[in-house]
């Protein structure tokens, strides 16, 4: 029996990791068999890779190192963690994926989406997620969103305003060539209204 995969993807301070718990709960009040796990980290190996890759103080680090190091997290978290659950039918619910790399090396660094998938596909082996909710806002939006949190920025969120606007529209244009596999939601309606569609998205499938 083969699980799902669920993945959510978006701009930092899109709301995603919000509606991820929400999904969660939902999930477990329905009996239903899940793990959860974020990008980069979810293995001993990819959170000590999390720590380089968010550090402020690795200001040095260029763009093919970075986007490397994600790969590499995500090598380790598909083999170790992601395959054998779905292997075991359960529900995977990722906070961000192999679609984060291609927005944010491959359009806002400059990598070039079409060589950044070629990386996705050989550290995933393959390995694509079943359905994905991108969260749409603007750069504006949800800096000032995080501000309100109060939330101490990374070493990528520092990038700035336009840095953030490139990888939404790297977003964009994934959702629009996805084949129906990404689904892109209005992420400034109201928590509860976004949670329902993603209900909605999910008929059927779980």
């Amino acid at each position: 029996m083969k699980g799902i995969f669920i993945t959510f993807e978006g701009i930092d301070g899109c709301g995603k990791s919000t509606q991820c718990e929400l999904l969660k709960e939902y999930l477990k009040d329905n009996g239903r068999d899940l793990i959860f796990v974020r990008e980069p980290g979810g293995t001993v190996i990819g959170e000590r890779i999390r720590e380089i890759l968010l550090d402020k103080k690795n200001t040095q680090m260029t763009a093919r190192t970075e986007l490397l190091l994600f790969e590499a997290a995500r090598a380790q978290i598909t083999d170790e963690v992601i395959r054998p659950a779905l292997e075991e039918g359960k529900i995977v619910i990722c906070d961000r994926f192999f679609d984060s790399s291609s927005a944010y090396q491959g359009m806002a660094r400059g990598m070039g989406m079409d060589f950044v998938a070629g990386l996705n596909m050989a550290a995933t082996g393959g390995l694509a997620p079943d359905v994905t909710f991108f969260f749409d806002i603007s750069a504006e939006e949800a800096l000032e969103r995080r501000g309100k949190r109060g939330e101490a920025s990374d070493r990528i969120e520092l990038a700035g305003l336009k840095f953030q606007e490139d990888v939404r529209r790297g977003y964009l244009e994934l959702a629009k060539e996805s084949d129906g596999r990404v689904i892109t939601i209005d992420a400034t309606k109201e928590i509860d209204e976004i949670f329902e569609v993603i209900k909605d998205s999910l008929k059927g499938k779980i």
